[in-house]
């Protein structure tokens, strides 16, 4: 991974902690989801017209990235609903990049050095571990490490169709805005379903932060997706999920949390990870 690149996903990370920093200070998460989705969906309109149309052979891949961010989602709201989003979200973000590299490897054929291949276990394994800094008492409900996990495979799984479906769309604006277009309307649909009334008066009240977040999202997609036309698939995914440092420095300096020593000790780890996956050939 060039130092371009990989830059650019760092700031994709940087860009992701802090959307999920807005939805984290939101009381109602699927509401604020569907109005950055929407938000997304408004910009993608405006956008379509002017990028190349994804290829013929990009088309299944858009069809099923829209399939498994719904599922993600809808993964995600059931984590947070048994868990805590201290215990939920380094399981589910820090899982994805682990299954992201065997897939890759296994059934896409990419390779990976040994010093990459063990930084992604290293990157992985100290995003994991910042679900530990609070206890076990989060997983109280098995439910909760269960829809973790499987939201970590959705998202392992949408990040693998997106970064084959960018290579053969062989334009990776083109695909993202695409995709875009229509990822936003199954969970908006979710909302509208489950909240009825209540999404217009949220909408009301939190309108202005969530298409600002949708905005910083959308940013944060678009890079990746462009990265991985460059770079391998594995990688990718292993920078973009140091969002979580991220997260831990909003949370501390924006948020107010606490800071102890086990959370820099999983920072530490997970910034190690970065610096071996950044020097390794």
């Amino acid at each position: 991974m060039t130092t371009g690149v990989f830059a650019m996903v760092l700031a994709a990370a940087v860009l992701h902690a802090a959307w999920n920093a807005l939805v984290k200070v939101n009381a109602d998460r699927l509401v604020m989801i569907a109005i950055m989705m929407m938000s997304q969906v408004a910009v993608a309109l405006l956008v379509v017209p002017f990028v190349a149309f994804p290829t013929p052979e990009s088309w299944p891949y858009i069809w099923a990235s829209t399939a498994l961010n719904t599922a993600y989602c809808v993964f995600l709201i059931n984590a947070y609903r048994y868990g805590d989003l201290s215990h939920v979200y380094p399981i589910s973000r820090g899982s994805a990049p682990l299954i992201v590299a065997v897939i890759s490897v296994a059934v896409v054929g990419e390779t990976l050095s040994r010093q990459a291949g063990l930084a992604v276990v290293v990157i992985a394994l100290g995003i994991m571990s910042l679900a530990l800094t609070r206890g076990a008492e989060g997983f109280r409900d098995p439910r909760a490490l269960l829809y973790a996990l499987g939201t970590g495979v959705f998202i392992a799984g949408y990040t693998v169709v997106d970064g084959l479906g960018a290579r053969l769309a062989e334009s990776a604006h083109s695909y993202t805005f695409w995709v875009h277009l229509f990822n936003g309307i199954p969970i908006t649909l979710l909302a509208l379903y489950l909240r009825r009334g209540q999404v217009f008066v949220s909408l009301r009240n939190t309108w202005k932060v969530g298409v600002l977040g949708g905005a910083l999202s959308l940013l944060a997609y678009w890079i990746v997706i462009w990265a991985m036309t460059q770079a391998p698939l594995a990688m990718v995914s292993a920078v973009r999920e140091t969002s979580m440092v991220f997260a831990v420095l909003f949370g501390v300096f924006v948020l107010k949390e606490r800071l102890d020593l086990a959370r820099v000790a999983s920072t530490a780890i997970t910034l190690i990870g970065t610096v071996m996956l950044k020097t390794s050939k």
